[in-house]
C-alpha cells in the first residue's frame, strides 16, 4: 500500500507534463531503452531498480532530461531529499534554450516539491515564484497546481509571524530507548506515561512505561504494571487528572473486537486492576487506537479507521454513562475529520478544546497539529497551530500540560529518508494560543474522620445553577489523595464529596475559597446517632421560606444518602441570623426547615423519616458582626438520630 502511494506521488509530480510518450529529449536507442525500463520497474514497484535504469539512462546521455526527472522524482518519494535535488539540480543544469520551453517549468515544480519536504519553505516560495512563467496554462488550471498553490500561500502567510518557541529534548534518564512515543501527563506534571517500543518490524513489542518528576529530575522509567503489560503491544495510553483511570491501546488480545482495541484499569488503593476491553459500544472490527479522556473522565475521543467515517483515520468520541459504561462511538463530524486522516487526538483539561493531527486540512506538508474549539454544541473548524510547531515531517502526539507551560511531543529521527528512533520533546507552549480560561487545581486528602485512614470518595463538582454535574473525581483509596481540574468560568458552584457509610461533605466553591487549593483536608465522618453537619447551598430569597432553584442539587443529594441507607432519620434545623425579632426568626427558620422536607418528600423519602426544628437566631455558628458571618449563620443544619 505504501509504494502504491509512492508511486501515486510521482504520476502526480508530472502532471502537467503527462506520462512520456516516445518522444524524448534525446536520440540515443541505447539510453531510451534504460529508461523506458525504468518505466516498467516504476508499475512493478520496483523503485531501486526503476533509480539504477534512470540514472544508466542520462549516464549514457547527459542530455537525457525525462531520465533526470524521473530518478529525482524517486529519491524525493523514498524520502531522500538532498540526493533529489542534487540530481534535480544536474538536469537543470544542463538545460539550453531549445529545451527551456519544454523542461524548465518541470524541472522547477519539481524542485518546488522537495523543498517543501525539506521544510527550505522560503527557497520554495522563491522557486515557485521563478517557475510559473514557464508552466502551460492546463497544468495552471489543475486542481494538483491550485492546491500546491493554496497550501505555498498558506504557508507564506504563516511564515510572516512565525511563534516563538524553543524545543528541548526530554533529559536522561527519559530517552533511554530507542523508540518512545506518545507522552502522557498527569495534571500536576509529576508522572509521565509514554509508548517503549523493541524494534522497527511491524511486531515487534510495545509496552507503556511510567517516568515520575521528583522535583529535580525524571526517576528511571519502569514498566507500569505487569497487570497491563503483556505479551501483547500495549501503548498508546490516556491517563485522568488524577492518575486513577487509564485507558490504552491493545493489539491482538484474545478478546480483542478488532486489530487493536481500547482498554480500561483502573487504580485502586494504588494498585492497578486487571484491565477490561472497553466493549462494541467502543471498539469495533477495525483499528481503534490513540485515545484522550477528558479530566474528569466523562468522554473519552480516540482514532479509528472504521468504515462508517470519512475515510482513512476519523476522530470519535464516547460518553461514560451513570451507571459507568460507555455509550456507543460516534464520529466528531465533518468539521474535523476529513478523506484523508485524522490522528492521535488530545482534548485539553477544558474539555472544550481538542487537538489532533491530520493531512486532509490545509497544511505545512505531512500531518499538522491542528485545534478545534466546542461551542456548547458541536466541535467547530480546525485552525492550523502554525509554524513552527508545524513543520515539513508529520506532528503526532502532542499533550500540553494543565499549567499551559509546556506542550510534549515525540520527534522522529530518520537515516535515508526512513524513520530510524522516536524520542520525548517539549517546547515552551506559545502565549498567543488561546487555551481558554485558566486551569484551576484544587489537591487534597479525604480522611475517616475517626480513623484518620484514606477514603475512597467520590468528588463531584456542580453547577448550581442547572443542578448539572460539570466534573467528577475520586479520591485514592490507599493514600486519599485527590486533584480536581476545571476551568475557571463557572460560576456558582458546589462541591459534594460523599462515600457510602460516611455523612457528606457540602462546599460552596467560591465561599469556602477552594479554588487553587494544595493541601484541601476533608474529614468524612461515619455515619452515628448525633453527627451533623451544615447542608450547604440551599437558598432562600430574603426573609422568604420559598427554596431557590439553586437548592435542587444539593437536595438531590440528600435525597440520594438517605435513599442508600433506608434505616436513617434525620432531623432538619433551621437556622437564621439575628436581624429582626427572635420569635419571628425562630417561626421563619421552621418554616425553611419544613420547606427542605416537603421537598425531600416529594423525592420519595418518607416523611416519618424526618423531624423539622427551627432554632431561629439562637445557635449561630459566628458573631453576627459581619453581613459575611450573618450569611454563615443562615443555614440548614441535617442531624442523624
Amino acid at each position: 500500500m505504501k509504494k502504491a502511494c509512492l508511486i501515486c506521488g510521482i504520476l502526480t509530480l508530472i502532471q502537467f507534463g503527462g506520462l512520456y510518450a516516445q518522444e524524448y529529449s534525446v536520440i540515443d536507442r541505447r539510453a531510451i531503452k534504460h529508461f523506458e525500463e525504468g518505466e516498467q520497474f516504476l508499475l512493478r514497484r520496483q523503485l531501486d531498480e526503476a533509480m539504477y535504469s534512470f540514472q544508466a539512462a542520462y549516464d549514457r546521455s547527459s542530455d537525457f532530461f525525462e531520465a533526470y526527472l524521473r530518478h529525482a522524482q524517486v529519491l524525493l518519494t523514498k524520502g531522500l531529499h538532498e540526493r533529489s535535488l542534487e540530481i534535480a539540480e544536474r538536469g537543470e543544469r544542463r538545460l539550453k534554450a531549445d529545451k527551456e520551453k519544454q523542461f524548465k517549468g518541470r524541472f522547477g515544480w519539481l524542485m518546488v516539491q522537495i523543498y517543501l519536504g525539506m521544510g527550505e519553505f522560503e527557497k520554495a516560495l522563491e522557486k515557485m515564484d521563478e517557475t510559473n512563467p514557464h508552466l502551460d496554462e492546463s497544468f495552471l488550471a489543475s486542481e494538483n497546481y491550485q492546491k500546491s498553490k493554496e497550501r505555498l500561500d498558506f504557508i507564506s502567510e504563516h511564515l510572516k509571524s512565525p511563534l516563538s518557541i524553543t524545543k528541548e529534548r526530554l533529559p536522561e534518564p527519559l530517552n533511554r530507548f530507542r523508540l518512545q512515543y506518545f507522552p502522557v501527563l498527569t495534571a500536576d506534571s509529576k508522572k509521565i506515561l509514554f509508548t517503549k517500543r523493541d524494534g522497527l518490524h511491524q511486531h515487534d513489542n510495545e509496552d507503556i512505561y511510567v517516568s515520575y518528576y521528583d522535583g529535580e529530575s525524571w526517576t528511571a522509567p519502569e514498566s507500569i504494571s505487569k497487570t497491563i503489560n503483556t505479551r501483547y503491544n500495549e501503548g498508546t495510553c490516556t491517563i485522568s487528572a488524577d492518575g486513577n483511570i487509564l485507558i490504552f491501546t491493545s493489539c491482538d488480545t484474545p478478546d480483542s473486537f478488532g486489530s487493536c482495541d481500547l482498554y480500561l484499569t483502573q487504580r485502586i488503593n494504588g494498585i492497578w486492576q486487571k484491565p477490561a476491553n472497553m466493549g462494541k459500544n467502543v471498539n469495533s472490527r477495525y483499528w481503534d487506537s490513540q485515545p484522550s479522556l477528558s479530566a474528569d473522565g466523562s468522554v473519552l475521543f480516540f482514532s479509528s479507521n472504521r468504515r462508517e467515517g470519512f475515510g482513512g483515520n476519523d476522530i470519535w468520541f464516547t460518553e461514560r454513562l451513570s451507571n459507568g459504561t460507555w455509550s456507543e462511538a460516534k464520529n466528531l463530524g465533518e468539521n474535523v475529520n476529513t478523506p484523508k486522516d485524522e490522528v492521535s487526538p488530545f482534548i485539553f483539561f477544558n474539555n472544550e478544546m481538542l487537538f489532533f493531527a491530520s493531512d486532509g486540512h490545509l497544511g505545512f506538508g505531512g500531518k499538522d497539529i491542528f485545534v478545534s474549539s466546542f461551542d456548547g454544541q458541536e466541535f467547530g473548524p480546525p485552525r492550523n497551530l502554525g509554524y513552527p510547531i508545524n513543520d515539513q515531517n508529520d506532528q503526532l502526539a502532542l499533550f500540553i500540560t494543565a499549567q499551559k507551560d509546556y506542550a510534549y511531543y515525540t520527534q522522529n529521527a530518520y537515516i535515508e529518508g526512513r524513520p530510524d528512533s522516536s524520542f520525548l520533546y517539549r517546547f515552551d507552549f506559545p502565549k498567543t494560543i488561546d487555551l481558554g480560561e485558566k486551569i484551576i487545581v484544587t489537591e487534597g486528602r479525604v480522611l475517616d474522620a475517626t480513623s484518620g485512614k484514606p477514603v475512597d470518595a467520590r468528588l463531584s463538582l456542580v453547577n448550581l445553577a442547572n443542578d448539572s454535574t460539570m466534573y467528577e473525581f475520586r479520591s485514592d483509596g490507599m493514600t486519599g489523595d485527590f486533584v480536581m481540574l476545571y476551568p475557571d468560568d463557572q460560576g456558582l458552584s458546589g462541591l459534594y464529596v460523599e462515600k457510602k457509610g460516611f455523612i457528606p461533605r457540602i462546599y460552596n466553591v467560591e465561599r469556602d475559597s477552594l479554588k487553587n487549593r494544595k493541601n484541601l483536608s476533608i474529614e468524612l465522618d461515619p455515619i452515628e446517632s448525633g453527627k451533623n453537619f451544615v447542608f450547604e447551598n440551599i437558598f432562600f430569597d430574603f426573609d422568604k421560606a420559598d427554596l431557590k432553584d439553586e437548592s435542587i442539587s444539593s437536595l438531590s443529594r440528600l435525597a440520594k444518602f438517605l435513599q442508600e441507607h433506608p434505616n436513617l432519620r434525620i432531623m432538619i434545623e433551621g437556622h437564621t441570623d439575628n436581624v429582626g425579632g427572635a420569635a419571628y426568626n425562630e417561626n421563619l427558620s421552621m418554616k425553611r426547615a419544613n420547606s427542605v422536607k416537603d421537598y425531600l418528600s416529594k423525592l420519595g423519602i418518607a416523611e416519618a423519616r424526618m423531624e423539622t426544628v427551627g432554632r431561629g437566631d439562637k445557635k449561630p455558628l459566628m458573631e453576627n458582626d459581619t453581613e459575611e458571618n450573618r450569611a454563615l449563620n443562615r443555614r440548614i443544619e441535617v442531624i442523624i438520630l
